[in-house]
C-alpha cells in the first residue's frame, strides 16, 4: 500500500495549480500528479462537486479518493479578493495552471493569461470548457454529457431501434482531461526550447467529436450520415458480441482474412471462406447480418468457457464481457498493477485504478488517496507563500480559507 510519492516521475519538479471542478479538470490534474508533478488543488470549503458523486463509505466519496489522489488540497473562497490574490501569488511560482470554469470567469478574478503571463512568462495555462474559449457557443454552460450530445458521438452510441444511450461513466470528461494533460505536456516540452508558456484550449465537445473521426470524411465525400449500430462496428465484420449457451456474451474480432480463417477453423466451418458473401473483408462488411447469424449460431451452442478455450487455441481475438467483479479476480490486472491500494485519511486505504501508461525508467505512481477538504491549506500557504501562522489563522477566521491546522 502506497503512502508517499518518490519524486522520480517524469514531471517531478513541476508545480501545477488546479482550480477546477467535477471531472475533466480534476482528471487532468490527476494525470499530471500521477507522473510526479506537485499538484495543488483548490476547492471551496464545501468541497469539489466530485465529492458528491459516486458511491460513499462512511459518508465520504470513494470516487474523490481516486480522482483527487496524489494532490495537495487547499480550500479557498474564490469570491473573495484576498483568495484571488493568494492564487495569483501561487501562480507566480507555478509551471501549469488548470482551470475549467466558463470562459471569462477567471478573468473576473484577475487570473486571465495576460495578467498571469506578465508575472510568469513560462506559465502554461490549461483551459477546459464545454465549447472552447472562442466561437458563438463559448459562453454557454456545458457539461461532458451535453457536449457529447453536440459532438455527434452520443448519436452513435446504443442500439439503432432505441434512443441514444450513454456509457455509465463521464466519458467525454475523461477524453477531454486526457487531451488537456497531453496539451500541457507538449507545451512544457516546447517551453524547454522557447522559455515561453502558452494557453491550451481544450473543449469538451471537440474532444468527443475527435472520436467520430471515421464518419467525417464519409459524410463529406458521400453524404452518408452514420447511425447507431449497437454492439457491431460498421464496416468491420465480424466484430460483435455473440451469445453463449450459458447466457453470457463473448466479443469476437476477426475481420482480417488471416484471423477470419482461424475463426473458421475454430468453428470447423472452413468452407465459409469460399462463400462469396464472406470471402473478403469487403464482402463480409456488406453482409454483417448473415455473418453474425452464422457465428452466433455457433457461439450459442457452446458454453463460454469452451468458447474461450477454442478461440484461444486458434488465436482469435476474443473476450468475455468483464464485470467489475471479474476485474478484481483477474490475474492480469493484478500482475500489471492496475488495482492499487493507497493510504487514505478517511478509509484507512482505498483501492484505485493503476497508472496508465507504463514508463520503463520514470514510471508514475500512486502515493496517497484523495484527502479531506483543506487538508493541506495551512501547509501550502506557509511553505509556498511564506505566510505566518497568525496570518493564516486570521484568514481562516475571516472565511477566506478553510482547512485543518
Amino acid at each position: 500500500m502506497s503512502s508517499a510519492v518518490t519524486g522520480r516521475g517524469p514531471l517531478a519538479g513541476m508545480r501545477v495549480i488546479e482550480l477546477t471542478s467535477t471531472i475533466a479538470g480534476p482528471f487532468c490534474g490527476r494525470l499530471l500528479a500521477d507522473f510526479g508533478a506537485e499538484v495543488i488543488k483548490i476547492e471551496p470549503a464545501e468541497g469539489d462537486a466530485v465529492r458528491s458523486m459516486g458511491e460513499r463509505s462512511g459518508g465520504a466519496s470513494l470516487y474523490a479518493a481516486s480522482i483527487l489522489r496524489n494532490k495537495k488540497l487547499i480550500a479557498l473562497d474564490m469570491r473573495r479578493n484576498e483568495a484571488q490574490a493568494l492564487v495569483r501569488d501561487m501562480l507566480r511560482q507555478a509551471d501549469v495552471f488548470i482551470e475549467n470554469f466558463r470562459p471569462g470567469t477567471v478573468e473576473k478574478w484577475g487570473l486571465g493569461y495576460d495578467v498571469l503571463s506578465s508575472d510568469n512568462p513560462g506559465l502554461v495555462m490549461v483551459r477546459i470548457s464545454g465549447y472552447g474559449q472562442t466561437g458563438p457557443y463559448s459562453r454557454q454552460p456545458g457539461y461532458g454529457v451535453t457536449s457529447e450530445a453536440i459532438s455527434g458521438l452520443r448519436d452513435l452510441t446504443g442500439d439503432p431501434d432505441r434512443p441514444p444511450s450513454r456509457v455509465a461513466t463521464s466519458l467525454t470528461d475523461y477524453i477531454t482531461g486526457l487531451y488537456a494533460a497531453f496539451g500541457a505536456a507538449m507545451a512544457l516540452i516546447e517551453r524547454g526550447r522557447s522559455g515561453k508558456g502558452q494557453v491550451i484550449d481544450a473543449a469538451l465537445y471537440e474532444a468527443a467529436f475527435s472520436f467520430v473521426e471515421p464518419h467525417i470524411p464519409a459524410f463529406a465525400a458521400l453524404g452518408k450520415v452514420a447511425t447507431r449500430a449497437g454492439s457491431r462496428l460498421p464496416g468491420h465484420v465480424p466484430n460483435n458480441l455473440y451469445p453463449t449457451a450459458d447466457g453470457r456474451y463473448v466479443q469476437i474480432v476477426a475481420a482480417s482474412d488471416g484471423i477470419f480463417r482461424r475463426l473458421l477453423c475454430a468453428m470447423q466451418r472452413k468452407e465459409l471462406a469460399q462463400d462469396a458473401r464472406f470471402a473478403t473483408p469487403n464482402a463480409r462488411a456488406q453482409h454483417p447480418e448473415e455473418m453474425d447469424a452464422v457465428i452466433g449460431a455457433w457461439t450459442g451452442s457452446l458454453p463460454l468457457a469452451e468458447l474461450e478455450r477454442l478461440l484461444g487455441e486458434h488465436e482469435v481475438p476474443a473476450a468475455r464481457i468483464y464485470t467489475i467483479a471479474d476485474i478484481f479476480s483477474d490475474p492480469h490486472y493484478q500482475a500489471r498493477g492496475m488495482l492499487q491500494r493507497a493510504a487514505s485519511e478517511e478509509f484507512g486505504e482505498a483501492t484505485v485504478t493503476g497508472i496508465v501508461p507504463k514508463l520503463s525508467r520514470t514510471p508514475g505512481e500512486v502515493g496517497w488517496a484523495g484527502r479531506m477538504v483543506g487538508s493541506d491549506t495551512h501547509a501550502v500557504l506557509a511553505d509556498l507563500l511564506g505566510l505566518q501562522p497568525d496570518t493564516i489563522a486570521a484568514m481562516q477566521q475571516a472565511g477566506i480559507i478553510a482547512g485543518r491546522r
